[in-house]
């Protein structure tokens, strides 16, 4: 830091130039992450509500009331509206949060949680912090959690399984009916990570999708992870912790003797409330129509693309269950492919298990950008 300040300007002159490295998604270059340009009505919303922190309650009351608000419509809209959560950074720490819960309702030694083979790392993450034992089942020929391999898996020492209603490298919902239906009948704690699919399946669901249940209907899970900055278009970072019950919430929630609140179950301290007014906002606005047409649109563009990728010579690891497409070449692999479209601009991914070039079609993608990455895929020399 210098000793004296630099003008406002020269600021915003620095910071522009910064900017310029940065990819936009609305440039449509940027296929391969979960994330999307923000709904203007939730930009606006957030930057309304700045300095709320919902780590104080007390102080910032109409921002804690549209906390209980989201929640209870992120719970209708999951299958049961009288439930207890909040909003809070992203998957990651509504995940940690999850297990933190499963753990202490339990108090066991050696705790072990169950995953499937296709979990977000972020399980990983609260395994290490939570000091416990991380078992990955196996997954069927679908890609999906496979049953058998999860009732091998279960021990006297499991105190969660989790679900993935959208698995983050290819879209696959689990079977989590069935998963519901063990859990429940060994009581043990039910985790859906639907941080992807949690926006969008409900909506699809109501257009003429057939999803099978995978939320609070069932009567297994425990709790859900929805993040509201993928498909439900609020601005980075805005994520969603949901439980059945408020007793999992108590059984993770220590004292705060000087803040206005007299316990916390949250990660984080203090927690911005911006992402909760945008939420808020952003569900009022475009309604059940609104995100029904977002996760449609998503849906025809990832068919279309699945289509003329295969149209070019390149094959589909799977069918598209959500709006994810892997491909992979027998000539070229993975990573010559993602090096080639690189270098024609194109932000792809790669998935691991199995390894493939990854797409995500989320709502910043239009036809154009199909169409564009479509001549340049033809392109690419494969002799």
């Amino acid at each position: 830091m210098d000793e004296k300040g630099i003008s406002k300007d020269r600021v915003f002159k620095l910071l522009g130039d910064y900017k310029k490295k940065d990819m936009t998604h609305r440039s449509g270059k940027i296929l391969g992450s979960m994330c999307t340009c923000p709904h203007e009505v939730g930009v606006k919303a957030y930057s309304m509500f700045l300095e709320s922190n919902l780590g104080d309650p007390g102080l910032f009351q109409g921002t804690k009331a549209l906390e209980d608000e989201v929640i209870s419509m992120l719970g209708q809209l999951l299958g049961k509206r009288d439930i207890c959560g909040h909003i809070i950074t992203g998957g990651t720490e509504a995940n940690i949060m999850a297990m933190r819960a499963a753990r202490n309702l339990r108090r066991i030694k050696n705790p072990q949680i169950i995953v499937p083979r296709s979990a977000h790392f972020s399980f990983k993450k609260a395994a290490d912090l939570l000091c416990m034992d991380l078992k990955e089942a196996e997954l069927d020929e679908n890609f999906c959690m496979d049953i058998n391999s999860v009732m091998e898996l279960i021990s006297d020492n499991t105190v969660a399984v989790v679900g993935v209603a959208g698995t983050t490298e290819l879209g696959k919902i689990d079977p989590i009916e069935e998963l519901s239906e063990i859990c429940h009948d060994k009581n043990i704690f039910l985790h859906i990570d639907a941080a992807f699919g949690g926006f969008s399946i409900p909506f699809l669901n109501e257009i003429g999708y057939d999803f099978p249940n995978f939320d609070f209907s069932l009567p297994g899970v425990c709790s859900i992870t929805i993040d509201p900055h993928k498909m439900g278009l609020a601005p980075i970072p805005t994520g969603g912790i949901l439980f059945r019950e408020g007793n999992y919430l108590d059984a993770m929630s220590i004292e705060t003797p000087y803040l206005t609140e007299d316990r916390q179950s949250t990660i984080v301290g203090t927690r911005t409330g911006a992402s909760t007014a945008a939420t808020w906002a952003l569900m009022k606005y475009l309604g059940r129509e609104g995100y029904q047409k977002v996760a449609g649109r998503c849906m025809e563009l990832t068919y279309l693309l699945a289509q003329k990728i295969e149209e070019t010579g390149f094959h589909l690891i799977t069918e598209p269950q959500l709006n994810i497409i892997n491909f992979q070449d027998d000539e070229l692999s993975v990573w010559e492919i993602a090096d080639i479209l690189e270098d024609k601009g194109w932000a792809v991914s790669i998935s691991s298990y199995p390894q493939a070039v990854r797409i995500i079609i989320m709502p910043h993608i239009k036809r154009e950008h199909i169409e564009a990455f479509v001549q340049d895929l033809k392109s690419i020399n494969r002799n």
